[in-house]
């Protein structure tokens, strides 16, 4: 059993030919240790994943579009993305009933038959009485947490920047990538974060390499971990530190779906990120 969850969920479905992109999961206790990680493909292995730590209260933060009703366009809780935390160049992939990357949803639905519960608001999630999942997006967790130091821009670890010749951005990439796996292992946060205790998280302190998949496999696993560190995050600090885009009653939201649950995603923000009050 576990306290926090992380689920860098690959949003595609696969073919018949061809089996989905790696999952980066992630376990972490109450203290902040590793407890488990590693990568799954496919809805299916992802939800056995969850299904083998589940605890009474464990709190599950998913990368993945979980809860959507708009039939076209952009979500609003990605529109506030854009809105909120734009000036960090973070902005927020639209999804929509007519997306093909559905399996946010699909594994949603797994969930729900394993008994656990969506949450979209911090009262409910602080009062839950059962395991909890709720949709998050790692860079507005690394632009969002003050002490991690990205006070003007997000950092560049995951796509290359197409504005520069291909190798220098690989370069870059890596050199962003190792930055930040050196702030999280470094950085006296609150609550803590021991990538160490793991023998797969703590490997991540190896110097990256160029080559595209391998890269990849490890930034899957890194926001595997900072999607569960954000469900301890907004655990431990609630509305104070954390904002639920696409949850305000006086701001258009989306319908909510058959069940009653609203489309919202659950964002760690600093003063300047939050939307002025009056």
């Amino acid at each position: 059993m576990s306290a926090y969850l992380g689920v860098d969920l690959a949003w595609g479905l696969g073919t018949a030919t061809r089996r989905p992109n790696e999952t980066g999961l992630a376990a972490l206790d109450t203290d902040g240790r590793v407890l488990d990680a590693g990568w799954a493909r496919g809805v299916d292995d992802v939800t056995d994943w969850i299904a083998q730590h589940l605890g009474p209260r464990t709190l599950i933060g998913v990368d993945a579009s979980l809860v959507v009703t708009n039939p076209t366009g952009i979500r609003e809780a990605e529109r506030q993305v854009g809105q909120r935390y734009g000036r960090w160049k973070v902005a927020a992939n639209p999804t929509n009933l007519a997306s093909a990357a559905s399996a946010g949803a699909r594994l949603l639905d797994r969930l729900t038959a394993l008994g656990v519960g969506y949450v979209s608001d911090t009262a409910a999630m602080r009062e839950r009485r059962g395991p909890e999942v709720f949709e998050c997006y790692p860079y507005t967790t690394l632009v969002g947490v003050e002490e991690l130091g990205y006070d003007d821009e997000r950092p560049r670890y995951k796509r290359l920047d197409t504005s520069i010749p291909a190798a220098t951005a690989r370069a870059r990439r890596a050199v962003a990538f190792d930055d930040l796996v050196r702030r999280l292992r470094e950085t006296p946060l609150d609550p803590p974060l021991h990538l160490d205790a793991h023998p797969l998280t703590a490997a991540l302190r190896d110097p990256s390499v160029l080559h595209g998949p391998t890269h990849k496999h490890r930034e899957d696993l890194l926001d595997g971990v900072l999607c569960a560190w954000t469900a301890a995050f907004w655990d431990r600090h609630g509305d104070e530190r954390v904002q639920i885009l696409g949850g305000d009653p006086s701001l258009p939201s989306d319908p909510l779906d058959e069940a009653g649950r609203t489309p919202v995603v659950v964002t760690p923000a600093r003063g300047s990120q939050r939307r002025p009050r009056g």
